[in-house]
C-alpha cells in the first residue's frame, strides 16, 4: 500500500504517518507539494502549480519539488 496516501495532513503543515507513528511538520510550500502528490499529480504538474500560485520561477519550483520528493524518499514515504 502507498504510504503517501495514508499520511494524515492538517492545514498547518502537521503530517502524521500512521504506519510508523512518526510525525513531521512542513512549511507552506511543502504542504502544497505534499497535497498535490497525494492527489496523484506528477512532479511536472506540481511545478506548474507552484509557478502559478506562488511568486517563484520555474527553475526554483522544479528544484524545490525535486528536493522535497528526495526528502520524502529518505523517509520512505514515496
Amino acid at each position: 500500500m502507498d504510504r503517501l496516501s495514508q499520511l494524515a495532513i492538517n492545514d498547518e503543515g502537521f503530517v502524521f504517518d500512521p504506519i510508523t507513528g512518526e510525525s513531521f511538520t512542513v512549511n507552506q510550500t511543502g504542504l502544497f507539494i505534499l497535497k498535490l502528490l497525494k492527489e496523484g499529480k506528477t512532479p511536472e504538474e506540481i511545478v506548474s502549480q507552484l509557478v502559478e500560485n506562488f511568486e517563484v520561477s520555474p527553475e526554483t519550483a522544479e528544484r524545490d519539488v525535486v528536493d522535497f520528493i528526495e526528502k520524502l524518499r529518505s523517509y520512505r514515504l514515496v
